[in-house]
């Protein structure tokens, strides 16, 4: 059965070309805000993680899905504000692993080392920029680990993922995603 769609109608009672239901899609990915990242910048490539801070937040996960992720967000940027800190454009939200608790770190930026409540991670870490469409991310959290593994001689002390695409752009972005091995100590 065809899709129904809304079509809109001008004075003279004809039809307009674009559909009503495109024309708010492409309002709304205009709008959404999520980041783009050049591959050359971020694809298998290593970052020096010496100067870069976060703030921490927790949420629950159900079988490791996070419930909560947009509040969560919300939260850490209230965090943020109250401590002073200003999130850039495009602030890496990072998702740690865990099937009951998942760690959540928002990039922050303007706090000196020691600030209470911030993180300092240090080290580097190994990113890569993949498409994961839903019942990948599992082997390509594995691929990522043992591709640093190989390059760095030991497995990342940290899994993070950066989900780069909202339920708006996902399928048009191809499920963009960044997979972070951070090491703590370089190795």
């Amino acid at each position: 059965m065809a899709k129904m769609r809304r079509v809109p109608v001008g004075r003279d009672g004809a039809p307009k070309t674009t559909p009503v239901e495109e024309q708010a899609e492409d309002v709304q990915r205009e709008d959404c805000g999520c980041p783009h990242l050049d591959p050359e910048d971020w694809h298998e490539v290593e970052s020096d993680w010496s100067d870069i801070a976060f703030v921490r937040g927790t949420t629950t996960a159900v079988l490791g899905v996070p419930v909560g992720y947009a509040n969560l967000r919300q939260e850490l940027l209230a965090r943020a504000e109250k401590l002073g800190a200003s999130v850039p454009d495009d602030a890496m939200l990072l998702l740690g692993s865990g099937n009951f608790r998942r760690s959540l770190l928002l990039e922050v930026e303007g706090v000196e080392p020691g600030t209470k409540a911030v993180e300092f991670p240090g080290g580097m870490a190994f990113s890569r920029l993949v498409s994961a469409p839903w019942g990948q991310m599992k082997s390509l959290v594995e691929e990522s680990e043992n591709m640093a593994e190989e390059r760095y001689g030991r497995r990342p002390d940290d899994i993070w993922v950066w989900y780069l695409t909202c339920r708006i752009c996902s399928s048009e972005r191809n499920f963009e995603t960044l997979i972070v091995g951070h090491y703590r100590e370089k190795p």
